[in-house]
């Protein structure tokens, strides 16, 4: 009992530090909404059928990639292999960074894990020279504040959890975003979080990881994600993978 709740605590702090310490200001301001499609792991699925879900609308997503489980067998289903790279990057889509041992955020001391961003750009640098990781996601749980203050100077931005989206003031060291499959058998409930989001003008970043008739815990179905998309484009939103999206919205904001 005394454990569970220390755990409690702990878990606390460490989500209230990641939101509150070593933030990176950045003003949305857009008369359009943005949405960004995001897949954590890149579980062959979410390329390949959750890619050409989004190529059918015109769209790209950015998919988080861990090269340490390249080819491996997950709790998100089969990752990656090589050649589904080339199929990435012909597609349109961004390609960011997941630490190369899909380390957790949170319990993984500082150094080590930014060892593992640095060894995962070097291993996307051996197959693919001409290529960049400029977006994190945050693998497992929130990081450590040191942690986010580090790897702060590796990227354009880094994104957590959340489960809302961003406007106003949001932080480029710890966006928010919304796991697709917490309402997996709901889409009504995401499909409010974009209208409101359209109302607020603000940017949403749905994630997920698999997409499959029969998901892991952490993925959903292609009718589901498809349902999603098409809801995500009647909205009006501006559909753009992170890095570019941010791009514009820098812009937009001078």
């Amino acid at each position: 009992m005394v454990s569970h709740l220390w755990a409690k605590v702990q878990g606390r702090y460490l989500r209230s530090a990641a939101h509150l310490l070593f933030t990176r200001p950045f003003a949305i301001n857009t008369q359009n909404p943005f949405i960004s499609f995001t897949f954590d792991d890149f579980p062959r699925s979410g390329l390949l059928t959750g890619g050409a879900i989004l190529k059918r609308f015109g769209l790209a997503g950015t998919y988080y990639a861990s090269f340490g489980l390249m080819g491996k067998q997950a709790p998100t289903g089969t990752i990656f292999l090589r050649e589904d790279l080339q199929v990435l990057f012909e597609q349109g889509h961004e390609l960011g960074c997941h630490t190369y041992d899909h380390y957790d955020s949170s319990e993984t001391k500082t150094t080590a894990f930014e060892d593992s961003i640095i060894k995962n750009r070097r291993a996307l640098r051996e197959l693919c020279p001409e290529a960049s990781l400029r977006t994190f996601s945050y693998p497992i749980g929130p990081p450590r504040a040191w942690t986010k203050r580090k790897i702060a100077r590796h990227f354009a931005c880094c994104r957590g959890g959340g489960q809302t989206f961003n406007v106003g003031t949001a932080d480029l060291n710890y966006l928010s975003s919304y796991f697709l499959e917490k309402d997996r058998d709901n889409s009504e409930v995401v499909k409010n979080l974009i209208d409101e989001n359209r109302r607020a003008r603000g940017w949403l970043i749905l994630t997920t990881h698999d997409i499959c008739k029969d998901p892991t815990p952490f993925g959903c179905t292609p009718e589901f994600f498809e349902d999603v998309v098409q809801y995500a484009v009647s909205s009006g939103a501006r559909i753009l993978p992170v890095a570019r999206a941010l791009e514009v919205l820098s812009a937009s904001g001078k």
